[in-house]
C-alpha cells in the first residue's frame, strides 16, 4: 500500500492529509495557523509547512509522493540570492487596484482576455507585479524571479533557497508550476499553454523568461525567471533528504496547484460539474473542455489541474452574509438554520441583497447589504433568516450563469464550505439553483486534491477515489427566489 501527502496552503493556515492510495482513506493529518493580513514574509509559510508536516508525521517512512496547493496570485518575488525581497501581496491585497486599471487602459479587456483568460482586477499577481514596478522601483530593479505561494514552498522542500539557509542554494532555474497556478497570475495564456512573456514585459517594464532546463540555462540569463509550467501528472522532483528522518527514503514532489484546481481533483470533479463553495468569500466554478474567454470579466478562464479549464466566479459575501444575519437574531447556527426551515420560500416576500462588504461580480465595490418588501406581516424572524440564506445564493446563481453564458453547460452541483452543512441552506439551494444538489461529506478537499496529484504523479495514473455525500437533493426549483431578488436589485441604484 502507498501512501501520499497533500498540502493545503490557504490564506489562513496549513493543512496536511495522508491518504492511503489505494481507497483514497484518510490515515493522518496536521495543521498549522499562517499569518493575518494581506501582506505576509513567506517564511511563515515555510515554518507553518513543516510543522504541519511534522505533526502529521507527513514525511515518515511510509509517505511515497508529497503535493503543494496553495492560495493563488500570491505575489513572491526573489532575487539573485534567493532571497525574498518583500513581503508576499496576497490575492486579497487591493493596492493594486489602479494598476490593473491602468493595464486595461493601456491594452483594452478584450484583448487581454484574448491572451490570459482575465480581465486584470487587483487580485491577480500580474497587477501586483506592476503595482510593484510603479511603487516600489528600488525592488521591481532587483527582482530575479516571481513566483507564486505553492511554487516557493515546492522549490524550498526540494532544498532549493537562499545561500546558507537551504542544502542546494539560489537556483532560480529550479523553480516550477502547474498550469492552473499560472493560469491566475495575469501573464498566462491558458489557449496557447504558455507564458505571455510580451505581456510580462510591459507589466514590469523588464524582460522575462520561463526556467530552463540545464541545457539551455544561458539562453536570456538575465530576464526575470518565471516557473517552468509542469503537467499534471509530471514529477517536480524529491523532497531533499536533509527534511528526512532517513537519507535513503525517496519522495516524490508533484507540480502542485492552485486551491481551487486543488479542491476539483479532490472533489473528483469532471467535465459538466459545478462547484459552489460556500467559504467567507463565495466561488462558483466549472469543469469544462475548452477555454473559457469573458470580455466582461466576470468570469475567470483559468485552467485546471488535469489538462481542463476551470472557468470561475468570485463573490465577496458567502457565509458571513450568514454569520451577520444570525447575530442580528441572536442565534447560534443550528437556532439559524431552525428559523430559516420554518420559513416558506420565497420568505413571504422579504429579500436580501447581502452586499455587506460591496460586491466583486457584479461589481459594486462600495455596495451595501440592504432588506426589501418589509412588512408587519412580512417582518418576521423566520423569514429575515431565510431571506438571507436565499440572497446569499442567488447572487451564486447569477454566478452560475455567468459561467453558463460562456457555453459551459453544467450537469450537476457541489456544493462545498462550512455553510454546506447547513440543512437551511442545503434545503434552499435545491431551490434556487436549477440543477441536482450534491453536498459532499464535510472534508480538506484542497489538501485531498493535493494527495490525488501526489498519487497521480507516483503512479502516472489519477486515482478515482469515492467522494461520500452528506447530502443529495433532486431539483426543487422555485423560481419566484430569484425573481424577487432580481427585482429588489433593479430597484436600487448604487
Amino acid at each position: 500500500m502507498a501512501v501520499v501527502a497533500g498540502v493545503d496552503s490557504s490564506t489562513q493556515s496549513c493543512k496536511v492529509v495522508v491518504v492511503d492510495t489505494l481507497s483514497g482513506a484518510e490515515v493522518r493529518s496536521g495543521r498549522a495557523l499562517h499569518p493575518e493580513g494581506t501582506e505576509v514574509d513567506p517564511a511563515a509559510w515555510w515554518q507553518a509547512l513543516l510543522s504541519a508536516l511534522d505533526g502529521a508525521d507527513g514525511l515518515g517512512d511510509d509517505v511515497d509522493a508529497l503535493s503543494i496547493a496553495g492560495q493563488q496570485h500570491g505575489m513572491v518575488l526573489l532575487g539573485s540570492d534567493g532571497r525574498v525581497l518583500r513581503d508576499a501581496l496576497l490575492w486579497n491585497d487591493t493596492r493594486s487596484a489602479d494598476a490593473a486599471r491602468d493595464l486595461i487602459g493601456e491594452l483594452g479587456a478584450d484583448e487581454l482576455v484574448a491572451r490570459t483568460g482575465l480581465v486584470p482586477v487587483a487580485s491577480f499577481t500580474g497587477t501586483k507585479v506592476r503595482w510593484v514596478r510603479d511603487a516600489e522601483p528600488g525592488i521591481a530593479a532587483a527582482i530575479a524571479a516571481v513566483a507564486l505561494p505553492h511554487d516557493w514552498l515546492t522549490w524550498r522542500l526540494r532544498g532549493f533557497g537562499p545561500e546558507g539557509e537551504s542544502p542546494l542554494g539560489p537556483v532560480l532555474e529550479e523553480l516550477v508550476t502547474d498550469r492552473s497556478d499560472a493560469s491566475g497570475t495575469g501573464y498566462w495564456n491558458p489557449a496557447t499553454d504558455g507564458y505571455d512573456l510580451e505581456l510580462f514585459e510591459r507589466i514590469l517594464g523588464r524582460p522575462a523568461r520561463e526556467a530552463q532546463s540545464d541545457a539551455h540555462k544561458d539562453k536570456g540569463k538575465d530576464a526575470v525567471v518565471l516557473p517552468r509550467v509542469l503537467q499534471a501528472d509530471a514529477s517536480a522532483g524529491t523532497v531533499h533528504a536533509s527534511y528526512l528522518a532517513s537519507a535513503d527514503r525517496r519522495i516524490v514532489l508533484a507540480p502542485g496547484a492552485g486551491d481551487n484546481a486543488g479542491a476539483a481533483l479532490g472533489l473528483g470533479a469532471e467535465e459538466g460539474d459545478v462547484v459552489v463553495s460556500l467559504g467567507t468569500s463565495g466561488t462558483v466554478f466549472a469543469v469544462a473542455a475548452d477555454v473559457v474567454a469573458d470580455p466582461s470579466g466576470a468570469v475567470a478562464g483559468f485552467a485546471d489541474a488535469s489538462g481542463l479549464f476551470l472557468p470561475l466566479v468570485a463573490t465577496l459575501n458567502a457565509a458571513r452574509v450568514l454569520s451577520s444575519v444570525s447575530g442580528i437574531l441572536g442565534v447560534d447556527h443550528a437556532g439559524f438554520a431552525a428559523l430559516a426551515l420554518a420559513a416558506a420560500p420565497g420568505s413571504g416576500g422579504v429579500v436580501l441583497l447581502p452586499y455587506f462588504e460591496g460586491e466583486r461580480t457584479p461589481n459594486l465595490p462600495t455596495a451595501k447589504a440592504s432588506f426589501h418588501n418589509l412588512s408587519i406581516a412580512s417582518t418576521t424572524r423566520e423569514n429575515v433568516a431565510r431571506a438571507a440564506i436565499e440572497g446569499m445564493l442567488c447572487g451564486l446563481a447569477d454566478a452560475l450563469d455567468a459561467v453558463r453564458a460562456t457555453g459551459v453547460l453544467p450537469r450537476h452541483l457541489l456544493l462545498i464550505g462550512g455553510a454546506a452543512q447547513n440543512k437551511a441552506v442545503q434545503e434552499v439551494a435545491a431551490q434556487v439553483f436549477d440543477l441536482p444538489v450534491r453536498v459532499p461529506a464535510p472534508g480538506e478537499y484542497v489538501a485531498r486534491g493535493a494527495a490525488v496529484q501526489a498519487a497521480w504523479a507516483l503512479t502516472r495514473s489519477r486515482p478515482q477515489w469515492r467522494v461520500e455525500a452528506a447530502d443529495d437533493r433532486p431539483v426543487d426549483h422555485r423560481p419566484i427566489i430569484r425573481e424577487q431578488y432580481h427585482a429588489a436589485a433593479r430597484s436600487v441604484t448604487f
